[in-house]
């Protein structure tokens, strides 16, 4: 089964896609955000839709103690008019210290400052999905 996962944010949406087979995450792109929130919608839709995802699985933002914040409540109302859009299931799923992680993946990995910044949500999002497809699948905190 095909799985794209999206790192929501303000600015960007990471989007990270798996293999036909369900198993491993790759980074896909960045849709940079227009301020348009329908069309920046559109434009994810189209996206998940061009990776023939037969499911998308959204980050939700929780904070470290577990409670959701006003970033929670944000990716809940976009993961809702996305799955309007959409013809295929759309789940929530934890995404604490995804964006973390992909940061000092990056790091690690030697990338520089603005070119970090440029992959870093498709990273988050990649980390955020392989997370799912490595056993949290319907444990996460739905959708």
């Amino acid at each position: 089964m095909r799985v794209v996962a999206l790192d929501l944010g303000k600015q960007r949406v990471g989007v990270a896609v798996s293999d036909s087979a369900g198993t491993m995450a790759v980074p896909s792109t960045t849709v940079a955000r227009t301020g348009d929130a329908a069309r920046d919608r559109a434009r994810v839709v189209d996206e998940i839709r061009e990776l023939e995802a037969e499911r998308v699985v959204v980050g939700l933002p929780l904070s470290l103690d577990g409670s959701e914040g006003p970033a929670a409540a944000w990716a809940r109302e976009e993961a809702a008019a996305l799955a309007a859009l959409l013809d295929v299931p759309v789940e929530l799923y934890d995404e604490r210290l995804t964006t973390v992680s992909a940061q000092r993946s990056l790091v690690a990995a030697g990338v520089k400052g603005r070119d970090r910044r440029r992959v870093v949500d498709q990273v988050a999002a990649t980390v955020l999905l392989q997370a799912w497809l490595d056993g949290g699948r319907g444990t996460g905190t739905g959708g």
